[in-house]
């Protein structure tokens, strides 16, 4: 049972008679339908149909937890409080650790990671209080990697990616049915049309360790993409699938930053795939 700590992450806190309104009117997720106990992936779009911040979201006593980029806290609260206008709630930063999990025998009480079962569970603790480590954020990373789920802010820019690319929808992050929410849309019609043409994908490379992040991927002068996360031979890249598609039908060689590499479809994933 790896336990890993993430000091990369922190919680923001979300409370008040009008909190389950007032989340449900914003975000992706479905806040509404969300289980006690669960971790459900959300995110805060631009009217563009950008993400501007993701996050998993649960359940407290009071209200929901948003366990997010720990150096996206100020300006997700700030975001928030843009949008409360007269809304019951407060947006505040808990000092709570967070730690994650997986494998089996999950620790109580624990959250489950509403992406992906294999992905485990999240803890949320008082800073120096959290349970005794036996793994890294490396580790942790290297699980998420294995899995084939990307991270915002590492292997998409804030911003610059709509959830369609960043597999949110493939992720249970995107509810098509619960009706209006920032940059909804945009989503709807990404989703309706079929036009997601860039998606994030696992990059398994033939001979050493994963290109760094931000290094160039392509087949022939074909340019596809680029690189993102990465943990030894494996990573992840945000490529251009149909461009894809052409390389491998024309027979030509994948490379990222120059180093032959094969593509994988995320096992989890329901997209169409060139192959």
């Amino acid at each position: 049972m790896p336990l890993a700590p993430l000091p990369d992450r922190a919680v923001v806190a979300v409370t008040g008679a009008d909190a389950s309104s007032f989340l449900q009117g914003l975000l992706t997720c479905n806040v509404e339908t969300l289980p006690a106990g669960e971790a459900r992936l959300g995110a805060l779009l631009s009217p563009q149909g950008k993400i501007l911040f993701d996050f998993l979201v649960s359940r407290a006593p009071d209200g929901f937890h948003l366990d997010t980029a720990r150096d996206r806290v100020a300006d997700l609260v700030k975001r928030l409080t843009l949008y409360k206008l007269r809304a019951q709630v407060a947006v505040t930063g808990l000092p709570l650790a967070v730690v994650a999990g997986w494998g089996v025998d999950a620790p109580s009480p624990t959250l489950r990671d509403g992406r992906l079962a294999a992905l485990g569970w999240r803890l949320h603790a008082p800073e120096g209080e959290a349970p005794a480590a036996d793994a890294d954020a490396a580790a942790y990373a290297a699980h998420r990697i294995g899995l084939g789920v990307p991270e915002g802010g590492t292997d998409f820019a804030f911003g610059d990616a709509f959830p369609h690319e960043a597999l949110m929808d493939q992720l249970g992050g995107v509810d098509f049915t619960k009706g209006c929410y920032v940059g909804q849309e945009v989503v709807s019609r990404m989703q309706h049309r079929g036009t997601a043409r860039t998606r994030i994908v696992p990059l398994v490379y033939r001979d050493g360790d994963a290109a760094p992040s931000g290094e160039p991927v392509t087949a022939g002068e074909r340019s596809l993409g680029q690189t993102g996360s990465r943990a030894g031979a494996r990573g992840l890249a945000m490529l251009r699938i149909d461009r894809l598609g052409e390389a491998l039908a024309a027979g030509e060689t994948v490379s990222a930053g120059g180093r032959a590499v094969e593509v994988e479809k995320p096992g989890f994933a329901s997209f169409a795939w060139p192959v």
